[in-house]
């Protein structure tokens, strides 16, 4: 039978991760300073000057790098734990499996 107070304690710490972030950044917005000026508009903000302009374009190798590597991470992650248990799961999981990869 599916009793809801056997998961009080989930929900309690559901409910304290949510407001523990909330009140993080409600904190920081109140204490911070804001300060406004030619240097803190500036692109780069270190104290020596800007050479060129803000905007610098990168090639597409790094973009394309970083999808890559995202895109393997994330295949390891889901596709490691149906490995393990790929003889208990069955041809359906290994249907499944075939299916998140061609997507």
């Amino acid at each position: 039978m599916f009793l809801l107070h056997e998961y009080d304690i989930f929900w309690t710490f559901l409910i304290i991760t949510r407001f523990i972030p909330i009140l993080a950044f409600s904190i920081s917005g109140l204490l911070a300073s804001v300060s406004e000026g030619p240097e803190k508009l500036s692109g780069y903000e270190s104290g020596i000057e800007p050479m060129g302009g803000v905007w610098v374009q990168f090639r597409i190798r790094y973009y394309m790098f970083a999808l890559v590597f995202v895109i393997f991470d994330w295949e390891t992650v889901f596709l490691y734990p149906w490995a393990m248990n790929f003889d208990v799961l069955g041809v359906s999981v290994f249907i499944e499996a075939l299916v998140l990869v061609l997507i």
